[in-house]
């Protein structure tokens, strides 16, 4: 009898640690982090397929980011966050990158100041972002990211990146492999981290049962990847804004996998004409040096009343077409509408300037 006691002590001792095993086990997933379970993050483990609208460069669907080789982490701090509004392609936030710091087993250095984060949020709770960023690795050498991204629900946040870096260089094997990268942005902290991963041995194949789609309201326009291409029957009409934008020192990445790319930083500036405003610090023209040479100037103008407006000026010299966004329901909405040209860059105060005009055919 008092061997049958024991044994029943013991069993239900055993049961105890195992049921408290288990429920530290459970604690400590749910402390694991915002949004994460043990099958992914923001509750899915389920490749996302972007809108057809924002391919990601991954348009059959990009796989849950950690099931891959990691690659490198990127832990930046945020200069300044803009809430610009609704704008014809969502509700736009803009943050602008102060610096950070670059680790992984193959490529070690800093994020440069003034790379831009682009989001845009929609009533069903999807997204699109883009982040441009420069990384300056720990030998001196330049590398130009432009990354897309989506999500279908705001916790699980997927990026896919494409590098250019130095052809002639111990980087050109990231112009290989097919990457996927987790952003989390933290507005409280003021910082974002983005962590990459090579998902070449990721298997993709994406069906109903193990998938999620993003979705888009059916009242929000597509926005473009590329800037506008102006042609050679446009003419200059109306002139509408002058501006003189500073800049700073050239960070060339030199011959890549698409051309000799060239980044000159854009650190301010001043606006007069029918927006009088300032040019914000941050962004740049990300310029490809190959024949014929063309500009992708991306950065932010503030008018004089505080509207926060995003400005595209690309295209080959002698056929310049600027792009603006705005929101919706300010004074300067017209800048969403229309056609627009723009002068060649030239001598300014401290950098170039540049007058946009109407475009009339």
């Amino acid at each position: 009898m008092k061997n049958e006691y024991l044994k029943t002590s013991i069993l239900m001792v055993l049961a105890g640690i195992l049921i408290f095993c288990q429920l530290q086990a459970l604690d400590g997933r749910t402390r694991e982090g915002a949004g994460r379970t043990k099958s992914g993050y923001g509750g899915t483990g389920k490749i996302l397929v972007p809108h057809r609208s924002w391919p990601c460069g991954m348009a059959e669907g990009i796989p849950v980011p950690e099931r891959g080789v990691p690659v490198f982490e990127a832990n930046m701090k945020l200069d300044q966050v803009y809430e610009v509004g609704r704008t014809p392609y969502g509700q736009r936030t803009i943050s602008v990158i102060q610096g950070g710091a670059v680790s992984g087993e193959k490529i070690t250095g800093s994020v440069m100041p003034g790379g831009l984060d682009f989001q845009l949020s929609f009533s069903n709770g999807g997204m699109e972002i883009e982040e441009i960023l420069v990384l300056r690795t720990s030998d001196g050498k330049y590398i130009y990211l432009r990354i897309p991204g989506t999500a279908a629900e705001q916790s699980d946040v997927r990026m896919v990146p494409d590098f250019e870096a130095p052809n002639a260089s111990s980087y050109s094997w990231l112009h290989s492999g097919k990457y996927a990268g987790r952003r989390v942005l933290d507005l409280a902290a003021r910082t974002v981290r983005l962590s990459v991963y090579d998902v070449s041995g990721v298997e993709i194949n994406a069906n109903a049962a193990n998938s999620v789609q993003v979705g888009k309201p059916a009242d929000v326009q597509d926005q473009p990847w590329d800037y506008r291409k102006a042609t050679a029957e446009e003419k200059r009409g109306e002139q509408l804004i002058s501006e003189n934008v500073t800049l700073g020192p050239s960070q060339t990445v030199g011959a890549t996998k698409k051309g000799n790319r060239n980044i000159i930083p854009i650190t301010g500036g001043t606006l007069s004409g029918k927006i009088a405003g300032k040019v914000l610090p941050g962004g740049a023209d990300y310029q490809n040096l190959a024949s014929p040479a063309t500009i992708d100037a991306r950065y932010l103008w503030q008018t004089s009343d505080g509207e926060v407006i995003i400005v595209r000026n690309g295209g080959s010299f002698g056929l310049l077409a600027p792009a603006f966004e705005v929101r919706i329901d300010s004074q300067y909405a017209w800048l969403n509408k229309g056609s627009y040209l723009s002068s060649n860059p030239g001598p300014g105060s401290g950098g170039v300037g540049l007058t946009f005009y109407d475009s009339t055919r």
